[in-house]
């Protein structure tokens, strides 16, 4: 295969961390025209109802017909509202469609959801990644709602000969003011269906305290399916005459197939076929390795672990960590590329009362999501259909048809919800070996990883170290701080990099961000919250050292690097940042006597455009004895309790209080279990986990109590909250640590310092 290729990565990362929109290479598949019948197909016009098209973020113009996207069809049988966006469990398939429900003022009852085709001539672009799914699509589905609604009233207004200013909604019905006579949207249909659709500057849209859905807590449309067990997610796929198939890749990236004993494999019990696949395109999409396909999944699992396979390793990862960790070290004493410079570090850091000098390391971790990969494709004169949980479906759709040499208009796929994706269904890899599978197979045929598949070749977050310098004045205010962040480089570019607005950029006077590589050759990717996920650990941890060593409140001290209120780059705004911070601390009780061994710890973070606060209360144990951590070191070991983490947010408006509340809640759960004790290393380009026993994830019983807060969200718009909970959680459980014990952490997962959590 040679040299691995990582040609997307950074689109794809810049995309869903909000630093650009997804282009068309990797954010949307091939532009699909209709013909004239063919969109009224899809509009729902020949069944005569109402399916209102309406221009989304991505929408364009071809030869000056407007491309529309449809979101609501209404007839005789009731509301149908289109969820256009990947589910993977962040709740949008029902907070999107309540949005259009809101402006069009639908009982929500009388709503049926349902998700959307791919199809991004109609809907732009379709994704799930960055939290962006309701701040890009708020407005445009507020604007498809208040369109339906007010074609209703100018139906209703027509059929009773009135003016529309007497006519108001609600509940799915067109109300007369004064008589109180309604009729409902479902008899109105036919009627909408032959008005033009009013200019969006002739829509008004509702005022948000009249709002009488979005902020509830509305259930999951899916939640009664999920409950049932029914078939909803990839691996539940079947389809008639499907066959089912497996993939054997090298355990070091890059390597390929010298020989295998395949035909043995093809005599063994229900196996159907056999065979070696070259590589193609980049090592994100196909890498080499053995396909076998059975009659069931079983029976091709059982024919995988009887393979062998001589592998080609000249061009194989030899990463190690242990090399990659003493290389760290050295690194770290070394001057690095400079990413930020305000002011003068070095005058401020000799010149200062206290300096405060410390190293943080974090490991590499897996998106471990609880489904692993699969796609089920069936490829047939020349084109390609697929059933695929993606999270970048259009994305996907390119790549698949890259792989098998075809168009990406003879690939259609279905979007199916997603068992989970943390950023690593945005990179297609299993749907491109489905795809390549399936043009060796008659028929359709399903691709299912096992856990241990979905751990070796995951694309990984990245590990990383910070060498810290800081220091304070005599007043004891922060001075001087610089941050060498050394870092993993793939192919020469770095998988994770600062930018020049990394906190607190802009906050402090003399501040120095310096970058060092570390040659790497491991896929690495984005991962929930990507680079605050990490950064917030260190920045958070290194904030409250600095206070501690100028003898003061971290609380006030936090609070004083952002000083007035005022707006920075990249949307936070430091009175923003101040009011999280103050809420949860006041919620917490911060300031309040606690027992021996028990503190607690405060962190921010502002990360996709949410400003989020944490304050944890944690107890520490008493040393139990010494243990060994993954270098071999002996570390004392102590237990930990998270005992409460109280959370503020402030995202804007909340759509589904139900699902921001979950959202919070699983960030909190998630982030705690990876900093605790989640890790992949690395030696001879092999990881060293394979399954759940050595890659242990938090159990229930160690959930601690979640307190969920939210700032009332003035004239802001709504933002993501899929990710930006995240990364304050792990600096607030650190510094409650050292609160509660006095000893710094410094390293993720703590377990490398001998900490496990009750």
């Amino acid at each position: 295969m040679g040299k691995l290729d990582y040609t997307g990565i950074s689109e794809i990362v810049a995309a869903v961390t909000g630093e650009r929109q997804l282009d068309d290479r990797v954010g949307a598949a091939e532009v699909v025209k209709l013909d004239r019948r063919e969109f009224l197909k899809l509009t729902g016009v020949m069944g005569g109802g109402l399916m209102l098209a309406f221009a989304a973020p991505r929408a364009f113009a071809q030869n000056g017909t407007f491309q529309p996207n449809g979101y609501i069809r209404i007839d005789q049988s009731g509301i149908l509202l289109y969820a256009k966006n990947p589910e993977i469990g962040q709740g949008v398939k029902t907070s999107l469609p309540m949005i259009v429900a809101e402006e069009l003022d639908a009982a929500w009852n009388d709503v049926e959801v349902v998700q959307s085709p791919i199809n991004q001539s109609v809907y732009g672009a379709q994704f799930a990644g960055g939290s962006m799914s309701i701040p890009m699509n708020y407005q445009p589905l507020r604007q498809a709602g208040a369109t339906a609604r007010t074609m209703m009233v100018q139906a209703a207004a027509k059929r009773w000969g009135v003016d529309s200013a007497s006519l108001t909604t609600q509940d799915s019905h067109v109300i007369q003011t004064a008589t109180g006579n309604k009729l409902s949207y479902m008899d109105l249909a036919g009627e909408a269906a032959q008005l033009d659709v009013p200019n969006e500057n002739d829509v008004t849209l509702k005022d948000p305290k009249d709002f009488r859905l979005l902020g509830n807590r509305i259930t999951g449309v899916d939640n009664e399916s999920l409950v049932r067990g029914e078939a909803l997610f990839g691996t539940d796929t079947i389809l008639p005459g499907m066959k089912y198939a497996v993939y054997h890749k090298c355990p070091a990236i890059g390597g390929t197939v010298k020989s295998a004993n395949i035909e043995e494999i093809k005599k063994m019990p229900g196996v159907v076929d056999a065979f070696a696949l070259d590589g193609k395109g980049s090592a994100m999409e196909l890498l080499p390795g053995v396909a076998i396909v059975a009659d069931s999944t079983w029976e091709a699992i059982n024919a995988k672990r009887a393979l062998r396979v001589e592998w080609d390793e000249t061009d194989a990862s030899k990463d190690s960590w242990t090399d990659a960790s003493n290389e760290a070290e050295r690194l770290r004493h070394e001057d690095g590329r400079r990413v930020a410079n305000f002011g003068d570090f070095d005058a401020a850091f000799a010149s200062s009362k206290s300096q405060v000098s410390s190293f943080y390391q974090y490991h590499f971790v897996s998106h471990a999501p609880m489904e692993p990969q699969n796609c089920t494709a069936s490829f047939k004169d020349g084109a390609l259909e697929l059933w695929a949980p993606t999270q970048t479906p259009g994305s996907a759709i390119g790549m698949a048809a890259r792989v098998c040499g075809i168009q990406p208009n003879r690939v259609a796929l279905h979007q199916l919800r997603c068992g989970g994706g943390f950023g690593r269904r945005l990179y297609n890899d299993f749907v491109c070996e489905a795809s390549a599978i399936a043009q060796h197979v008659d028929g359709p045929v399903k691709l299912q990883w096992t856990r241990e598949d979905d751990l070796a070749y995951d694309l990984f977050r990245a590990g990383g170290f910070h060498q810290m310098d800081g220091s304070v004045d005599s007043q004891g205010k922060i001075s001087g701080w610089r941050n060498r962040f050394i870092t993993f480089e793939v192919g020469g570019t770095p998988v994770s990099s600062m930018n020049r607005g990394v906190y607190p950029g802009g906050l402090l006077q003399n501040v120095r961000a310096e970058q060092v590589g570390l040659q790497w050759s491991h896929r690495c990717a984005a991962w929930r919250a990507p680079n605050a996920n990490v950064f917030a650990f260190v920045v958070g941890s290194f904030v409250h050292e600095l206070a501690h060593a100028a003898g003061r409140d971290h609380l006030e001290v936090l609070l004083e690097t952002f000083g007035e209120p005022r707006p920075m780059g990249g949307g936070m705004h430091t009175g923003r940042a101040a009011n999280v911070i103050r809420l949860a601390a006041q919620k917490a009780g911060w300031g309040r006597d606690l027992p021996q061994g028990r503190g607690l710890g405060v962190a921010f973070y502002y990360s996709h455009q949410g400003h989020i606060a944490e304050v944890a209360e944690v107890s520490v144990g008493e040393v139990e004895g010494t243990t060994k951590n993954r270098r071999g070191d002996s570390v004392d070991r102590r237990k930990v309790t998270v005992h409460k983490v109280t959370v503020a947010s402030d995202v804007g408006p909340i759509i589904n209080l139900s699902g921001a509340e979950n959202q919070v809640e699983g960030s909190v759960v998630d982030a705690l279990s990876t900093m605790m004790d989640l890790s992949v290393t690395f030696e001879n380009g092999r990881i060293q986990q394979n399954n759940f026993d050595s890659y242990k994830m938090l159990r229930m019983p160690s959930t601690p109590e979640v307190a969920t807060h939210f700032v009332e969200p003035g004239e802001n718009r709504p933002t993501g909250l899929g990710e930006p909970v995240f990364p304050p959680l792990a600096p607030a459980v650190c510094n409650a640590i050292f609160a509660a014990c006095g000893r710094r952490v410094k390293t993720m997962p703590i377990s490398e310092e001998g900490f496990y959590i009750a």
